[in-house]
């Protein structure tokens, strides 16, 4: 390949899609991730990329050697040219090597002066004008106060060169937890300054690169991005070699834990060893006790919606009352950050689905995820195509964060087809311990 049809197919400009167009001048996009997971190799990444479009880029070291850092570049060089067979690579190399800056400092906290010191001493003597600047080892258990002043003063400084940021933080197991839906410690206290939060999730064969945070968009898409786990290199999921699935721990069903299709979801989570998220509210009692998270007020009005937009959506009226309306909030929360939506109960002629949960399915084609609904009348599984719904076989959970939903009076066929979508998906049920 020639180096604009490499350009044109780095995953990269998948992540650009999934943020709605990058990160912008003079933004922050953090990388998260705990130690040893393959934060630096995809700073180097975004690095290169740039690079490759011919930019120029600074990379700030913190804590690292000079060597470890080029070496980094040298190595996802080599693989990304094999892998695409670059034309003309050592011209292409030189060229990249040009173009970027890296400065290593055994410190790990840099001074917004230190920082426009450096930038002005490339810009007036190499002529380098970054249009990225990476910051890779940052200390981030540091003052709040002290340290949210850096931050904002860092962006300041992107913004004047026009300029994006991307920086690297640590977390850490014990308070980031295996799949985090918000921005976890260290950084949920700098939330405000993040423009961008990417976080790399590990598992057994591989790195999930996962949006946190996109902009101001409610809505956060999946990347469809992993880590390659030999090399650390940025490849689309469908592209990964290896094991054809992740392990069931690798799902999150994202439900709301009432009585009926939620609870049965719910309880085969628990039985398959995934992760399980409930949104609830103040005063609302759940069936499950497992994954609940109570929602704040201003986290229901995320997923504020009209009465009547609600009525005249499903052609149908509802209670008026502020418990219903938090229960529809609670719903946009469960398909918010979904990737799949899976719905049981009854599709009416009008194409919608019966009860307050149909509401998820409306989100789902609203939002275009893919949505499965089992009718219990017709005893079968239907998807929406974006006109109509059509019969389907056997569906299966194929994202790692779904939506499990659906009525309250669940039938024992919904409640077989429940535990089919969960034997289809993850095989068997582990084996419980006996001793």
């Amino acid at each position: 390949m020639y180096r604009k049809e490499v350009n044109a197919q780095s995953p990269l400009r998948i992540l650009e899609r999934s943020i709605h167009g990058g990160l912008g001048k003079g933004n922050l996009g953090v990388v998260m991730a705990r130690a040893g997971v393959g934060k630096t190799a995809f700073l180097v990444q975004i690095g290169l990329d740039d690079l490759m479009q011919e930019k120029d880029v600074l990379h700030v070291a913190l804590g690292q050697s000079l060597e470890h850092v080029q070496s980094w570049y040298d190595g996802l060089f080599d693989d990304m040219a094999r892998d695409t067979n670059l034309e003309d690579r050592d011209a292409v190399r030189a060229s990249v090597a040009k173009r970027r800056v890296i400065q290593a400092y055994s410190e790990t906290r840099l001074a917004p002066e230190q920082l426009e010191k450096v930038v002005a001493l490339y810009t007036q003597h190499l002529g380098i004008n970054p249009s990225v600047i990476l910051v890779d080892g940052c200390e981030w258990d540091d003052d709040v106060v002290a340290h949210a002043a850096d931050l904002g003063a860092y962006k300041a400084l992107a913004r004047r060169l026009g300029a994006e940021l991307w920086m690297t933080a640590q977390t850490h197991r014990h308070t980031a937890g295996v799949h985090p839906t918000r921005i976890p410690e260290p950084c949920s206290a700098y939330e405000k300054v993040i423009d961008v939060a990417v976080f790399l999730e590990p598992h057994d064969h591989l790195v999930r690169v996962r949006i946190l945070k996109d902009h101001d968009n409610p809505n956060v898409d999946e990347t469809h991005l992993e880590l390659e786990p030999d090399t650390l290199q940025l490849v689309s999921d469908d592209k990964i070699v290896g094991p054809a699935s992740m392990p069931a721990r690798a799902y999150t069903l994202l439900s709301g834990g009432a009585n009926g299709a939620e609870a049965e979801f719910g309880a085969l989570a628990e039985e398959y060893g995934l992760t399980e998220i409930n949104y609830s509210f103040a005063g609302r009692t759940t069936a499950r006790s497992r994954g609940v998270v109570e929602l704040s007020e201003a986290e229901l009005k995320q997923g504020e919606v009209s009465g009547a937009y609600v009525e005249a959506q499903l052609h149908r009226q509802f209670p008026k009352t502020p418990q219903f309306r938090k229960m529809l909030q609670t719903i946009w929360h469960q398909v918010n950050t979904a990737g799949q939506v899976f719905v049981v109960g009854m599709i009416l002629p009008d194409n919608t689905v019966n009860g307050g949960t149909g509401w998820a399915a409306e989100l789902a084609k609203h939002f275009g995820k893919p949505v499965h609904v089992y009718d219990q009348e017709k005893k079968g599984w239907f998807t929406w195509t974006g006109k109509e719904w059509k019969t389907e076989e056997q569906p299966k959970v194929n994202r790692t964060r779904f939506t499990g939903t659906g009525t309250r009076f669940l039938s024992d066929e919904g409640k077989t087809a429940i535990r089919a979508l969960f034997q289809a998906s993850f095989g068997n049920p582990p084996v419980k311990n006996q001793g």
